[in-house]
């Protein structure tokens, strides 16, 4: 198996920003699109656990609009083969002072482009300045 191959690592960074850009401008219709439709789809949330598409976006439906600023850092994208990767990124979010974001997302190629299946979302405390 063939580990970032820099064509696939492109295409799911599009699809990864994308989803980015889509989730700061509460663009449900983007986000619902970007997770596979399938009741085996999962989102782990920092308050919330959403098994399979229609939960997805009942959440995204109902979830405010407020607050959903953030820097991302240390954004990792490690594709395997030519049909799936992992999306890993931590954010800080100005709302929430004091804590660090994770997000892992698992990303496979269908015939209508790269969904997600598996989303993780948490927050910790932030490590001290150094």
């Amino acid at each position: 198996m063939q580990v970032d191959l820099p064509e696939i690592v492109a295409e799911v960074t599009a699809a990864f920003e994308h989803y980015e850009k889509a989730l700061l401008s509460n663009d449900v219709a983007t986000l619902n699109a970007l997770f596979h439709v399938d009741a085996r789809t999962i989102r782990y949330g920092a308050t919330e656990v959403l098994h399979g598409h229609h939960e997805i976006c009942g959440f995204r439906s109902a979830r405010s609009p407020a607050g959903l600023a953030r820097t991302l850092s240390r954004t990792i994208i490690t594709t395997f083969g030519r049909d799936f990767a992992v999306a890993s990124t931590l954010f800080d979010r100005p709302s929430i002072a004091g804590k660090v974001g994770r997000q892992m997302q698992t990303w496979v190629r269908f015939g209508d482009g790269w969904r997600i299946v598996a989303a993780h979302v948490s927050m910790m405390d932030a490590p001290p300045s150094t």
